[in-house]
């Protein structure tokens, strides 16, 4: 089943000049990139982006660096899309991430680990909707 996701990459991963070779690797897994910008979060929009771990004790410090910074956030679709970027991603923690994938490769922290990808296929929706406008994304609502 063709899907889409979102794809971002993280405020650190931008300013280490990381863009390109993320993308790159994105595309080369086999993933369309159907849609690509760069942004800088507020504040306040980093904290209703993230509103699902408002209780979590990292809400703050996530926040505060989705917010630091530039991000590139992408619309990648292919087949079962989710679950790939996923695995090419690799663990939230970069030192238990597998061999060869992103945040193995790039990740500096458990926060910094590079990249973020929607977990689920309502996450997508939401995350895409609220980063891209129907013009941006295609012209479809998801």
């Amino acid at each position: 089943m063709i899907e889409r996701t979102l794809a971002l990459i993280k405020p650190d991963a931008v300013a280490r000049g990381l863009v390109g070779e993320l993308l790159a690797q994105m595309q080369g897994s086999g993933l369309r990139l159907a849609a690509l910008k760069m942004i800088r979060l507020s504040k306040a929009q980093a904290e209703t982006f993230y509103a699902v771990h408002r209780d979590r004790p990292f809400f703050e410090s996530l926040t505060r660096y989705m917010s630091s910074g530039p991000i590139v956030c992408a619309i990648l679709e292919g087949e079962d899309a989710i679950r790939r970027y996923r695995d090419l991603m690799g663990a939230t923690n970069p030192k238990e991430a597998a061999e060869g994938t992103l945040r193995r490769r790039y990740g500096v922290s458990l926060e910094a680990n590079a990249v973020h990808g929607s977990d689920a296929p309502e996450t997508a929706v939401f995350e895409i909707s609220f980063l891209f406008s129907g013009l941006e994304s295609g012209g479809e609502r998801l």
